[in-house]
């Protein structure tokens, strides 16, 4: 079924913030029951034990979630990160964390065109960044911002004192294309 490879490449894409019926219902241009279909078939294929998902329906949209029961190899990941380097990705989102904050999750997705939640949490595992409240955004989303063992790592003693950077755009960087890079080897 052609289907069921497009909805999850969705539901990969759209992340944890899931999507709705309607939504894959619009998106694909099929019927109730063709969709009930696929959506069955794709659950069950993530129910084999060999597969490392579950597709889910939380809060009115249909995400995929990693099983519970393979929990302890997470948390063995993150802390395996802890003791590595910071990636190129996490020190993005640290960045963009470090000049905006306080920043909601999904401003920095925006930012940097990509989930940041896997990025969030090892950030917070190793203690360069915390939640600094609650937006009045709608649905109140939790701010991040910087931590003072942040600014040690960075031989900082207060957020002032990072580099001025030059955030002007200009007329050839809003032309780049999407998968294109602006940056060439030398």
């Amino acid at each position: 079924m052609e289907y069921i490879g497009i909805i999850e490449g969705i539901l990969y894409v759209v992340g944890d913030e899931g999507i709705s019926f309607e939504q894959l219902q619009d998106i694909l241009e099929i019927e109730d029951s063709k969709l009930n279909e696929v959506l069955d078939i794709l659950k069950k294929t993530y129910e084999n034990e060999v597969r490392g998902f579950r597709l889910e329906f939380l809060g009115n949209k249909y995400k995929l979630t990693t099983k519970k029961e393979h929990a302890k190899y997470f948390e063995k990941l993150i802390e395996n990160d802890k003791k590595d380097n910071l990636t190129q990705s996490a020190l993005e989102t640290l960045a963009i964390i470090a000049y905006k904050s306080p920043i909601t999750r999904a401003q920095i997705d925006e930012i940097r065109g990509v989930d940041s939640v896997y990025q969030i949490k090892r950030l917070m595992y190793r203690n360069l960044i915390k939640e600094a409240g609650k937006s009045n955004l709608p649905g109140r989303p939790i701010l991040y911002t910087v931590t003072e063992e942040f600014l040690d790592y960075l031989g900082l003693q207060n957020i002032e004192q990072l580099p001025v950077i030059n955030e002007t755009v200009s007329k050839e960087d809003k032309e780049t294309d999407l998968y294109e890079s602006k940056y060439k080897e030398n």
